[in-house]
């Protein structure tokens, strides 16, 4: 198993990295290592970073290590997936001396099977008792919970860990989740397994993150989610739509709703227009 980063693979943090992470979020070095600090961190770190697969839908340059989640999200104005999400939370929480195992997980193993172990970096956190921190699934939980099986409750939304095949856990995402569940143990850390399969979701015509526009951040009380030209505002209790009209509008929008300053966003609305048409031939 994985515990604090290494440098040997990009994935340890200065002391400047870690004072310009707390500053990007807003969140002042904690005074101890504990529960109550790691789910301010938590909160402020989907409060301010998008969940983005831009690079992939877009076909950009990307790294599965936290030093380039680092100059993307953090010196720069873009968001991240699982690997880059989880991967810098994680960092910069070993940096502050916290235990933190990176995790090797599947999304939707419960339907894609084996294949899918890779597809996902979740991450567990030593206090107490073992947490579960995830900030990469970027409609799922706020905040960090404890690593055992039972119901989740947050902010109205319903979530759970439960039991799966092959010695497995599930984490299962609410009902209107666009992951529906991601698979994990408490103690399998594969970091080639995600490289590879980081490849895969970066390049294969046959990933969802080649053929999809996909961008979503937390809100106060729910989260905001792009799908193609289709933008969705979601709470516990209420769901609306709104229509991407205009190249200008999905700039408009990933600079006003998602905080990005996304490069060539003409392209991408180029790319989402033509995936549309396609779908409708």
């Amino acid at each position: 198993m994985t515990h604090a980063p290494s440098n040997e693979n990009g994935t340890a943090m200065t002391a400047t990295q870690l004072d310009a992470y707390l500053a990007r979020i807003g969140v002042e070095r904690p005074a101890s290592v504990d529960i109550h600090s790691l789910s301010k961190l938590h909160r402020a770190h989907l409060m301010t970073f998008t969940w983005e697969a831009l690079d992939a839908f877009m076909g950009w340059p990307s790294s599965i290590t936290p030093a380039a989640a680092f100059t993307k999200m953090v010196e720069g104005k873009r968001g991240g997936w699982c690997y880059e999400m989880n991967g810098l939370f994680g960092a910069a929480l070993a940096a502050l001396g916290f235990r933190v195992t990176r995790l090797c997980g599947g999304v939707n193993r419960e339907t894609l099977g084996d294949i899918a172990i890779g597809n996902h970096l979740t991450l567990r956190v030593d206090l107490d008792r073992p947490y579960l921190a995830e900030v990469g699934v970027a409609d799922a939980i706020f905040e960090p919970v404890p690593l055992a099986v039972g119901p989740i409750s947050q902010r109205g939304f319903d979530f759970s860990i439960m039991p799966a095949e092959g010695g497995w856990l599930r984490f299962n995402n609410h009902v209107r989740g666009i992951a529906k569940s991601f698979d994990f143990r408490r103690d399998h850390s594969d970091e080639a397994a995600m490289a590879a399969t980081h490849g895969w979701l970066m390049q294969d015509p046959g990933s969802p993150f080649t053929n999809a526009l996909a961008v979503l951040r937390h809100t106060a009380d729910g989260y905001v989610a792009l799908q193609n030209d289709v933008l969705r505002r979601v709470t516990a209790n209420s769901f609306s739509e709104q229509r991407i009209t205009s190249a200008d509008h999905l700039e408009d929008t990933f600079a006003t709703v998602f905080d990005l300053d996304i490069p060539q966003p003409g392209r991408v609305w180029e790319k989402t227009q033509a995936l549309g048409r396609d779908k409708a031939a």
